[in-house]
């Protein structure tokens, strides 16, 4: 089991750092607003994986709050994206 737990903190990290790359180097405001979503999709992965190997569900109302907040900015971004092509 520590293996497992191992190799996804290990995926994790790396998908964390090729997203941060495309949040610095992303050409256009949507591919940063997108690379951001998938940031706090990683950040959603790896808590709840912390709560499943830990067993501990204390950590349910954050993984909660931080879905609410993804789907939320996600829409916002698009709405606003949607505007600015509008005019």
């Amino acid at each position: 089991m520590t293996a497992v737990a191992v190799i996804v903190t290990v995926l994790l990290a790396v998908a964390g750092v090729l997203t941060l790359t495309r949040i610095v180097r992303g050409p256009s405001v949507l591919d940063r607003a997108v690379a951001t979503d998938v940031l706090l999709a990683i950040v959603v992965a790896a808590v709840a994986t912390e709560a499943a190997y830990s067993r501990d569900a204390t950590a349910l109302p954050i993984l909660v709050v931080l879905a609410i907040l993804g789907f939320v900015g996600s829409v916002s971004v698009a709405r606003f994206a949607s505007r600015r092509n509008d005019r």
